[in-house]
């Protein structure tokens, strides 16, 4: 480990990952399967950006 070298912390599982392009290709993520379990909790609608919009009827409908 390179002392300058920063480390995030893997949004998935929380282990310490580096951000070095080279040493995690994942990142911020520490594996592919991290990455995917995250991809699917926002295509379930797990994970979402709250809005101050209102949604209309045809909003809902389109989901």
């Amino acid at each position: 480990m390179v002392l300058n070298e920063i480390q995030v912390h893997c949004p998935t599982c929380d282990k310490i990952v580096s951000w070095h392009k080279g040493r995690s290709p994942y990142r911020p993520f520490c594996s592919e399967r991290c990455r995917l379990i995250d991809l699917g909790e926002w295509a379930s609608g797990e994970k979402y950006i709250p809005s101050q919009e209102k949604v209309s009827e045809s909003d809902e409908d389109q989901r």
